[in-house]
């Protein structure tokens, strides 16, 4: 069982649902669910370089199964390059690890390596902007 707390106001993503918390609340998950909290949401407007665009990707294959095979090739048509733009040899693993994260299904995982890929980013500029 998975227990999450949501700030009054905060809101969350529950199989493709958008909630909004009214109040301080807390939500017991029982099963097997795809959910991400307001501030592991991206929108579209920020994924504005190579490991941003790649988590926004990857954000949208696990909120949207629907159409999860669209959300993978774009994961797929980004990683490559992002790969052969990194010069770091522990952000390389990090986005290797990215990558076996999603071949296997495990998509909240990856998004947990693409944050690290986003704040490899932000520290040393290690990928140039998105185009």
């Amino acid at each position: 069982m998975l227990r999450i707390t949501l700030r009054d106001g905060e809101k969350a993503i529950v199989n493709g649902a958008v909630l909004r918390a009214v109040g301080r609340t807390q939500i017991a998950v029982e099963n097997q669910v795809s959910i991400l909290r307001g501030r592991e949401v991206m929108q579209p407007e920020e994924a504005t370089t190579p490991a941003r665009q790649l988590y926004f990707a990857a954000m949208l294959a696990y909120i949207d199964p629907a159409n999860r095979t669209q959300h993978q090739d774009a994961v797929v048509a980004l990683v490559g390059p992002l790969i052969a733009s990194l010069h770091s040899g522990e952000a390389r693993s990090t986005c290797i690890r990215f990558a076996q994260d999603i071949a296997q299904g495990d998509y909240y995982r990856a998004l947990t390596a693409a944050r690290e890929l986003i704040a490899f980013e932000a520290e040393t500029g290690d990928t140039a902007e998105a185009a």
